[in-house]
C-alpha cells in the first residue's frame, strides 16, 4: 500500500530499503530498513550535526541532501520539511574503463 508520503521512494532504482523519520520517530519504513529503529537514530544524529553548520544568517539549512556510501550499498538521505527521506539503495559496480 503506498502513501502520498512513501509514493516517490518506492519508484527509485535500486533501493532495497527506505525510512522516513521526523522527531517524533520512524513515520515510515520498508525493505531492509523496515523497522530499523537504529539506522534511524543514526542518521537524525548526522543530520542534526550536520545542520550545525549553518551560514551566519542563513534561514535554509546548509544542505538538502546527503549520501553516506559503502562498498556494496549506500544511503540517500533527503531533508524536506521536517521530515528525513533514507533510501538504501544498492551500488552497481562497473567495470573500470581502460582508456
Amino acid at each position: 500500500m503506498t502513501t502520498a508520503l512513501t509514493q516517490g521512494l518506492e519508484r527509485i532504482p535500486d533501493q532495497i530499503g527506505y525510512l522516513v523519520i521526523s522527531e517524533e520517530g520512524v513515520l515510515a519504513s520498508s525493505g531492509e530498513l523496515e523497522n530499523d529503529e537504529q539506522t534511524a537514530v543514526v542518521i537524525m544524529q548526522m543530520v542534526q550535526t550536520a545542520c550545525k553548520f549553518r551560514l551566519t544568517g542563513a534561514a535554509e539549512p546548509p544542505f538538502k541532501r546527503m549520501s553516506v556510501m559503502f562498498e556494496d550499498h549506500a544511503y540517500l538521505v533527503t531533508v524536506s520539511g521536517q521530515k528525513v527521506f533514507v533510501v538504501k539503495r544498492q551500488n552497481n559496480q562497473r567495470d573500470p574503463v581502460n582508456v
